[in-house]
């Protein structure tokens, strides 16, 4: 078995993810992973599927673009590339960073600049921006993993200097820290 990749995307509506899964059933995959959301009015999902080897991604594509037509849906898929881990690397720390303030061009671009800067991954993000200045309505919440090799001083003295030039409030927390806070 072989691994692929699968990018779905198009306007939201009703019976996608059942869509998708059954194509994947019936071509004799199995969905290993999935993460989908819904931005404004446009559904996005990602899936990784184990598939035979006689399949190949361009096969697969044309069952899902063939079988997704009607629901106007768009598909990608490739081969996922398996790679060994660095195991030289320590286990990074998971941290939540979250940026509230007024909306502008830029925001995203900003704080990830200095994120990658510093090695750090992030590995998810959510930004929800309504416009305006009202700052509780524009949040960027990042989750990231931290090396243990990063200077988080001067990674955090960065990100709460660029925030504040942005007119951002910044609150940077190892997730475990975030988790408990927000369970209350």
């Amino acid at each position: 078995m072989k691994k692929v990749i699968i990018s779905i995307l198009g306007q939201d509506k009703p019976g996608i993810i059942a869509a998708v899964s059954k194509i994947l059933f019936e071509q004799n995959c199995n969905i290993e992973n999935v993460s989908q959301t819904i931005l404004q009015t446009e559904f996005s999902g990602i899936f990784i599927a184990t598939v035979s080897e006689d399949l190949s991604a361009n096969d697969l594509h044309e069952h899902l673009t063939k079988q997704l037509r009607p629901l106007s849906l768009q598909a990608y898929v490739k081969n996922l590339e398996q790679k060994e881990l660095n195991t030289n690397s320590p286990d990074p720390e998971p941290f939540i960073i979250t940026t509230k303030g007024p909306d502008r061009k830029g925001l995203v671009a900003n704080i990830t600049e200095i994120i990658a800067r510093h090695g750090v991954n992030v590995t998810n993000l959510q930004a929800v921006f309504k416009g305006g200045d009202d700052p509780n309505k524009n949040l960027m919440i990042y989750e990231v993993d931290i090396p243990k090799y990063t200077d988080q001083e001067s990674l955090y003295t960065e990100l709460r200097e660029k925030a504040a030039a942005l007119g951002l409030d910044i609150s940077i927390q190892h997730r475990n820290i975030f988790e408990a806070i927000n369970q209350i």
